[in-house]
């Protein structure tokens, strides 16, 4: 069976300074793949590429077996293809309300977005009518993952999903990222803090200076490639 998504070769670059440098990467359906490395590694890069809005400068995209290189961003998106950005996106001066509402667009009612949503989510439903700039990080986070799965996603993109949260609140979220993608998602996760996310991945790949490294299960003998990749740190 063909990956959801599939990177062949990817070249990206900024004006004329490339940052990725020939990425291969794959994630199939119901499996978590988690790309790690240091800041400035070309991990957001890959996945603005993955998603369409950044071009590629050779190589190709495909999407459930289908190339996809050089597809507007609309048709990446109407592919099956979600990105939630680092920073979250949620609208801050809007309710939780009016930010699921806002969903809409996809052909599915508010009250099946907000049903979703909040069964996944129960804080979220008693928050319905609060500012989403008001809420804390962890919940702001639930309500931009609450969002993109109202797009019904075959391909999730998440980039540093823990940022700036408490641990047992990233446990928490991705322990809802796995479930997600027990339902049949590709799910592709950028993460500085390897630890935050390798409980739930099924493959694992480190990204330095815009090359892949190493890649593999995330065993124990990856976690000490890890360590010496990270120059001594797991973290």
């Amino acid at each position: 069976m063909s990956p959801l998504l599939e990177l062949k070769d990817v070249r990206a670059a900024y004006d004329a300074i490339t940052v990725l440098h020939g990425i291969n990467l794959s994630v199939a359906a119901g499996q978590v793949v988690a790309l790690l490395g240091p800041n400035g590694a070309g991990k957001t890069t890959t996945l603005k590429v993955a998603a369409g809005v950044h071009p590629l400068k050779s190589g190709q995209l495909f999407l459930g077996g289908r190339d996809a290189t050089g597809l507007p961003l609309g048709d990446v998106a109407r592919s099956g293809v979600c990105l939630i950005p680092e920073g979250r996106g949620v609208f801050p001066n809007l309710s939780v309300r009016e930010n699921l509402l806002m969903m809409t667009f996809t052909g599915r009612s508010r009250e099946e977005i907000e049903e979703i949503a909040f069964a996944r989510f129960p804080i979220l439903g008693k928050r319905a009518s609060q500012t989403a700039g008001t809420l804390s990080g962890g919940e702001q986070q639930m309500l931009a993952l609450s969002r993109g799965l109202a797009t019904d996603p075959a391909v999730l993109l998440l980039d540093e999903l823990s940022m700036g949260l408490a641990p047992l609140i990233v446990g928490e979220l991705y322990e809802q990222v796995a479930e997600i993608a027990r339902q049949g998602v590709a799910v592709l996760i950028v993460e500085q803090f390897a630890a935050a996310v390798l409980d739930i991945a099924d493959h694992a790949a480190v990204l330095v200076r815009g090359r892949v490294e190493h890649q593999g299960r995330p065993d124990e003998a990856f976690k000490t490639e890890l360590a010496a990749l990270y120059l001594g740190s797991s973290s």
